[in-house]
């Protein structure tokens, strides 16, 4: 008898929050010192909200979760290593790794305080009858993908970091004849203009002298 699908597990993708190596485009508005505690705050914050959903969540980290650079910040929570490759290699590999032990995956970043825990459960709850769910990301990413199938075509050859990665990951979706959900468009906080809308985000980063 073939293993009984579990609800799903969440894997967050990050970086060490490590001063001037973590959301470089913010350092202008906030110094390397600032970004880097944003970038840990929206980690936490990450995290918080997917514990509180009930699924299973995991920390997918860059570098390996065993470097130095990692020790001060690590969750709690199971914690595996991207590897090596661009962001699609490093993606398709844990879709593959999650969907192989027979689970739903949403692969979710940091970066949107937007995705809380109730949108994280409903998409999650998506995937009972859908093989792909997607938020799509303002600037053209996407801020989360949840799967209950794997193809690494869905990951291959895309134009990361470019306005076109969810419009090409949907293209990819449909190509395969999956069921897909196109969820709400959300917000990234990527750009120092991102801070404006949600301010709660640099209360404690201002800029460092």
């Amino acid at each position: 008898m073939a293993a009984r699908l579990r609800p799903g597990r969440i894997v967050i993708f990050a970086k060490a929050p490590i001063a001037g190596k973590v959301k470089t485009r913010l350092i202008p508005a906030l110094g390397e010192i600032g970004a880097a505690r944003l970038a840990h705050d929206m980690l936490v914050a990450t995290v918080g909200e997917a514990e509180a959903t009930g699924l299973a969540v995991e920390l997918c980290a860059s570098p390996d979760p065993s470097s130095p650079e990692w020790q001060p910040f690590l969750p709690a929570i199971s914690c595996t290593d991207q590897g090596d490759g661009d962001l699609g290699e490093r993606l398709a590999r844990a879709a593959s790794r999650v969907s192989g032990a027979g689970e739903h995956i949403l692969l979710v970043g940091t970066d949107c305080p937007q995705l809380d825990r109730n949108r994280l459960r409903a998409a999650a709850e998506m995937l009972a009858t859908k093989d792909a769910v997607i938020h799509p990301a303002e600037d053209g990413g996407y801020v989360l993908l949840g799967l209950r199938r794997f193809d690494p075509s869905i990951f291959a050859g895309i134009a990361w970091s470019t306005a076109s990665v969810a419009a090409q990951t949907i293209a990819r979706v449909e190509a395969l004849g999956w069921s897909l959900h196109v969820g709400e468009t959300l917000r990234d906080v990527d750009e120092p203009d991102d801070l404006g809308h949600f301010p709660q985000s640099s209360r404690a980063c201002r800029k460092e002298a």
